[in-house]
């Protein structure tokens, strides 16, 4: 077997990516349909590429397929090709990518981007490998090894009806999960030696490296774009630096210049001090809105109308009126009087807020400041008793 090429070199010396060249390898030698999954930039269509070249497989095609980069209405002709007048500029027939890649290999790049109706043609081919041109009745066949890749979480995909369940059984028969940069640890520098390597090979440019403080930078960056970031950054420092020596302020510059995000690098401590920050804000605003209520309800006892002393006696009119009475009606009526005059904390707070914006000629932001509470409580309570509704 030929040795594998420059573009299908899985690099990274750590322990899942030895883990991820085993497995590849394993599935190399077998023909069986094989599914990758990660996320976007992490070197998919490289481990198809790899997988390829040492698979039996590598001397014919490898043919790479982006079905998100397609559109939908020509994503079916692009895959099992078309007869002559088939459709409108259809001027000749034309082989599709499954033909291309007959005794070869054919990657499908996002694999959950391919509309339904194409996903029922394509779960034909992986079950027969046969298929049909578009606007043709013959049935043609084609010997190619099917990878498919996604950065979707399929399974979602399928719970919500915009995948095929059938589908997605039949391309799991293998799944390799490529981890993201981030989580590869030293692998990052290996791959930043790489791309050094070749940047400075085709830009014609000698570069001094990065120093300490640089490389740990490195390490600790997030790297949302993956290995494709990590290259692209590369290019830029070399050329726009012109080799020279990669301090941290220099790379925290390219970084937040690509990014346009002051807090890019990954910091662990920093991290957990911002959730401790955002525990701490959110128990004194806690504390603040308890404040608040406090506030309001002595107010509102304050402004509470005083009840009738119960032993003292009343006016002479009343007194001489409740001597005519039995003891048990007067104690039904003023029972009764004191259910059906006495009002709620609810009713009370409701009207103290009513005659309050009033008084303010129902400016919330005085009333507010008046009841010395935030306009944000006045407005959830004003909400909340449908006070001018």
């Amino acid at each position: 077997m030929k040795p594998a090429r420059e573009h299908s070199l899985l690099i990274g010396q750590s322990s899942v990516m030895i883990r991820l060249r085993e497995l590849a390898l394993q599935v190399a030698e077998t023909d069986i349909t094989v599914l990758i999954t990660g996320e976007t930039g992490s070197g998919k269509e490289v481990l198809a590429r790899y997988i390829h070249e040492h698979s039996r497989r590598s001397t014919n095609n490898f043919i790479p397929v982006n079905c998100g980069a397609i559109p939908s209405g020509l994503l079916e002709s692009e895959l099992f090709g078309h007869e002559k007048g088939s459709f409108t500029g259809a001027v000749q027939a034309r082989k599709g990518y499954f033909e291309s890649a007959d005794r070869g290999t054919i990657f499908l790049d996002e694999i959950g981007e391919m509309p339904p109706e194409t996903q029922v043609k394509f779960l034909r081919v992986l079950e027969t490998g046969e298929f049909q041109r578009v606007g043709a009745s013959r049935a043609i066949y084609s010997d190619a090894r099917i990878i498919a890749a996604t950065n979707r979480n399929l399974y979602q995909e399928v719970a919500e009806n915009r995948f095929r369940e059938d589908l997605y059984y039949r391309l799991r028969s293998v799944e390799l999960q490529l981890p993201p940069l981030r989580e590869r640890g030293r692998d990052i520098l290996v791959l930043t030696e790489h791309f050094v390597r070749e940047a400075e090979q085709r830009n014609g440019i000698a570069f001094e490296g990065f120093d300490a403080e640089a490389a740990d930078m490195l390490l600790r960056y997030p790297w949302p774009g993956n290995i494709r970031e990590l290259r692209n950054l590369i290019d830029s420092l070399l050329v726009l630096e012109k080799g020279r020596k990669i301090t941290s302020g220099i790379l925290e510059k390219h970084l937040i210049q690509r990014s346009r995000h002051k807090s890019l690098v990954h910091d662990p401590s920093r991290s957990e001090k911002q959730e401790l920050n955002l525990i701490y804000s959110s128990i004194i605003q806690l504390r603040q809105e308890m404040s608040e209520i406090r506030h309001l309800l002595q107010l509102l006892l304050h402004n509470r109308p005083q009840p009738s002393p119960l032993l003292l006696p009343g006016p002479a009119s009343q007194t001489a009126a409740q001597t005519q009475e039995p003891p048990a009606a007067r104690t039904e009526t003023g029972t009764a009087e004191k259910q059906a005059t006495s009002p709620s904390l609810g009713d009370i707070e409701k009207q103290t807020i009513i005659d309050t914006l009033k008084a303010n000629g129902n400016n919330k932001r005085l009333t507010a400041k008046t009841l010395g509470i935030t306009e944000r409580t006045l407005y959830r309570k004003i909400k909340s008793y449908g006070i001018g509704n």
